[in-house]
Order: structure tokens, then C-alpha cells, then sequence
């Protein structure tokens, strides 16, 4: 039989900590954000939602085609819209896209409904990874490299705000998953305890 004060498994207490705020992964594109945000959903028994998906099965359209169609401030005024309709919805994991954390109210909103988790990738292992897909709306300009850079320095202190920052490299995806507990174990300050009793 287990004892009543037997120390919880981190991710338990994780998921007790959470109460109905939701882990908000932010970070640039080719990140990390969806493929890691759906392990540690499933390793922390919580729904995974990808915001990006959410805006384009809302919109009836790709988010190529809502750039295309309407422009970048048509897509970020319902980015805005559809994830704070999704915070309703915690606990859970979300992977916000790219920009959707520059919005200074998508960023107080996560704030209080949620704890955001930076996915926090070398240039190198970005551009590496967007070279892969062509449905970057964000980087159909002349020179691909120069936009994700100039990106990455502006949203850069932005993201650094995070509630918890991990860092994504070319490791296996369980290993990312494996850091991210633990930050959010300690940014909840679970270890001792008195932290897993309280």
C-alpha cells in the first residue's frame, strides 16, 4: 500500500502544480514546439493543442493562404483570438506559433492562464530545420537566412521572459521531454517534500 506523504512522480505534480493553466511552449519556427509539445502531453497524461491548426480549422484555410489572402495583421488578430480561447481550456499543453507571444496581451494572457516554456535553438539548428518545409509564411522574402536571423534577434527578448527556458538542439525528442519536467518541476518547486505535500 503507498503511503499517504510517498514523494509523487514529478509528472503527477507537474499536473497537480498546473491546476487549470495550460504549459505554453513559444519559441521560433523549427523549434521543436509541436513534436515536443505532443511527447509531453502524453507523458503528463494532458491533451496536446498546436494553435497554428486551431487558427487554420477555425479560418477554413492554410495559414499560407491566410497570409496570402489577408496579410500578417488579419492572421495575428485571430491568432490572438484562438489562443485565448484555448487558455480557457487547461490543463493542457499548447505550442504557440512563432510570433503569437510578440502580442503584448497574448503575453499577459499566458501569463495568468498559462506557463510558457521557450524552446530556446541555436540559428544554425533553425535554419537547418525550416530549409525542410516551404509553408513558412514568415520566410517567403528574397533571402530566407537574413529574415529567420533578424526574427530571431527581435523575438529573441521576448521569449527570454519564459517562465522556463529549455534549450532544443539535435537530441532525441524524450530528452527534451526529460528536461522540460524537470524545469517545470523546479519552476514549481517540486522536490522537496513539502513542495509535493503543499
Amino acid at each position: 500500500m503507498l503511503e499517504v506523504n510517498a514523494p509523487a512522480k514529478p509528472e503527477a505534480a507537474v499536473v497537480a502544480a498546473l491546476g487549470r493553466r495550460s504549459i505554453v511552449l513559444v519559441g521560433m519556427m523549427g523549434a521543436g514546439k509541436s513534436s515536443v509539445g505532443r511527447r509531453l502531453a502524453t507523458r503528463l497524461g494532458l491533451t496536446f493543442v498546436d494553435a497554428d491548426t486551431e487558427i487554420e480549422a477555425a479560418a477554413g484555410m492554410s495559414i499560407a493562404e491566410i497570409f496570402a489572402a489577408h496579410g500578417e495583421a488579419y492572421f495575428r488578430s485571430g491568432e490572438a483570438r484562438v489562443i485565448a480561447r484555448l487558455l480557457e481550456g487547461g490543463p493542457q499543453v499548447m505550442a504557440a506559433g512563432g510570433g503569437a507571444i510578440m502580442n503584448p496581451d497574448t503575453r499577459a494572457l499566458v501569463g495568468a492562464k498559462g506557463v510558457s516554456v521557450w524552446l530556446d535553438a541555436d540559428y544554425e539548428v533553425l535554419l537547418r530545420r525550416v530549409k525542410r518545409r516551404t509553408d513558412r509564411p514568415m520566410l517567403k522574402t528574397a533571402d530566407p537566412a537574413e529574415t529567420l536571423r533578424r526574427l530571431l534577434d527581435e523575438r529573441k527578448p521576448v521569449y527570454a521572459q519564459a517562465d522556463v527556458t529549455l534549450r532544443s538542439r539535435d537530441a532525441p525528442h524524450e530528452t527534451i521531454v526529460n528536461e522540460a519536467i524537470a524545469a517545470l518541476a523546479g519552476h514549481f518547486g517540486i522536490g522537496s517534500q513539502a513542495a509535493v505535500r503543499g
